[in-house]
């Protein structure tokens, strides 16, 4: 993946982590401008309001937009997860959630679950 031109960028954050992720991407908007970004409904919304970058949405998380990004995964159409959990909340979708980092894992995408990790992440692309 290093060097690569283009990265697919998955982006998803919870409730509670969306203004997170918003203020994460508008510092990186220039770098993520050099790639392809996927996000969930009301996330990638509120990061293309902030940045004005380009996002492909998808269906909102509970609605099924955590699937999505789970089935590109599994197709090998998504390089890169950036997911800010809230790891002191309860999610109604948490099975979803859960799907969604495992096929993560199994099919060895990187998963960026914070800030720090995230800017890993970016910087390694």
């Amino acid at each position: 993946m290093r060097g690569m031109a283009m990265a697919r960028i998955g982006l998803v954050a919870h409730d509670d982590k969306k203004d997170d992720l918003c203020r994460w991407a508008e510092a990186h908007r220039d770098k993520l401008a050099q790639h392809e970004l996927w996000g969930t409904g009301t996330t990638g919304s509120r990061i293309m309001a902030a940045t004005g970058l380009s996002v492909h949405l998808l269906k909102s998380g509970p609605l099924g937009g955590d699937q999505q990004l789970g089935a590109m995964i599994c197709e090998g159409r998504l390089d890169v997860l950036i997911f800010f959990i809230d790891p002191l909340s309860a999610q109604p979708h948490d099975v979803d959630v859960k799907a969604l980092t495992r096929l993560a894992t199994l099919y060895d995408v990187p998963c960026a679950n914070n800030k720090s990790t995230a800017d890993a992440v970016l910087a390694y692309l």
